[in-house]
């Protein structure tokens, strides 16, 4: 699964460096492209002759070319990789990632990665149970990167304890695992919908919601780097779809909405209805601007389309719906009707209960809950990582990996 893959290692000062040499072997045993940047302190625990002899490659430490001048580009490097894996990581470096330090090329690359990055911390026990770095490693995942935990062992100090990074044939594995996954999905149309509708009372005003979009594009481009070719229906937000199998249907309201999904549903092997759709419409929205005047506005509502239960009644037996369910009370119960009257095979149960959860944040908190009785319930993580975990139910229950 690594063969031709294009893997930047970033190298931090670390004793755990010297592992380093044996991970850019095996790495390249298996057909990898290596390429390796370090920061000045990683020099001092292994040598740039050692690593660019063994990925074959020179290794960058310093922004520029002091003799010369020309710039070494972080921003290429950044762009070239298909994984930007970090490690070891010291403390030193972690914090600088969380904060967006930008003081050496490294953390600059770190910072122009479009790439998936994931990060092995190294360092004593005391130093990676301290709270600073213990709320830099939640920033980090917060942002989307992948942790390669330490392990427990004995440490560099004499001391023994979680700090140890992992070793070089595990982290080979990991990365296996990651590209092995990316087409797990290939072949399969996948509808996913996201954001808020916006029911208009008149030209100027409507009834909306505070959904940022945010969980249903995380899904759409999850889905994408997995090989599905991916129909996003989005309601009105302030953010893009990336991947390039992404095709993305803009709408406004409930109705139009409905309309996109139920056009699209019929060919789907899959489809995430994460989006946070008006229950309501107004009857007849007004054609001019309303104005203001004394005593009450009564606005007379419609139910709108229920996407979800439509898309229920249309589903046939190869085909794999997921709905979303946003409670404040009996969350657990009412998810689990939602699931079964609306046709569902699984439903993914938010709690704004839960803080860094919900509306408009980068993380998130989820229930899953499967038409067969399966559970998985996570942690607070970043809507990337959220993401991650939701597609991975899905394959697992509808049996879609290839």
């Amino acid at each position: 699964m690594l063969k031709g893959k294009k893997i930047l290692i970033g190298v931090t000062g670390s004793i755990a460096a010297y592992k380093i040499p044996f991970l850019v072997r095996l790495l390249k045993k298996e057909g990898a492209e290596v390429k390796v940047v370090m920061t000045q302190c990683a020099t001092d625990f292994v040598t740039p002759l050692t690593l660019s002899t063994l990925s074959q490659q020179p290794i960058l430490i310093e922004p520029y070319n002091k003799t010369d001048g020309s710039w070494n580009s972080h921003v290429d490097w950044g762009r070239w990789a298909d994984v930007f894996l970090i490690a070891p990581v010291s403390a030193n470096t972690l914090a600088k990632m969380a904060t967006g330090i930008a003081d050496n090329l490294l953390t600059t690359t770190y910072l122009a990665a479009k790439c998936p990055v994931f990060f092995a911390p190294a360092m004593d026990l005391d130093m990676y149970h301290h709270p600073t770095t213990q709320k830099n490693t939640d920033t980090l995942l917060s942002y989307g990167n992948r942790l390669i935990a330490p392990q427990e062992g004995e440490l560099a100090s004499g001391l023994c304890g979680a700090g140890r990074m992992e070793e070089p044939k595990v982290i080979v594995e990991v990365l296996k695992n990651f590209f092995e996954k990316k087409n797990d999905l290939k072949g399969q149309k996948v509808l996913v919908s996201a954001g808020p509708t916006f029911e208009p009372i008149d030209p100027v005003r409507f009834i909306g919601n505070h959904s940022s979009g945010k969980m249903g594009y995380a899904l759409a481009e999850e889905l994408a780097e997995r090989g599905a070719v991916v129909v996003l229906v989005s309601g009105p937000v302030s953010i893009k779809a990336q991947h390039p199998a992404i095709k993305t249907i803009k709408v406004n309201t409930a109705a139009q909405m409905a309309e996109a999904c139920l056009k699209e549903f019929p060919d789907c092997q899959i489809a995430i209805m994460a989006a946070a759709v008006a229950d309501y419409s107004i009857e007849t929205p007004a054609g001019q601007k309303i104005k203001k005047q004394a005593g009450n506005l009564i606005l007379e509502l419609k139910p709108t389309t229920d996407i979800l239960a439509e898309l229920g009644n249309l589903k046939n037996e190869n085909q794999f719906l997921t709905g979303f369910a946003l409670e404040t009370e009996n969350e657990t119960e009412n998810a689990i009707k939602k699931l079964h009257n609306k046709n569902l095979d699984l439903i993914v149960l938010n709690s704004l209960k839960d803080a860094g959860a919900g509306f408009g944040t980068d993380t998130n908190k989820v229930k899953m809950i499967g038409l067969n009785g399966a559970v998985n319930e996570t942690q607070l993580l970043s809507k990337t990582s959220i993401a991650e975990e939701i597609v991975n139910m899905i394959v697992s229950l509808a049996g879609k990996s290839t």
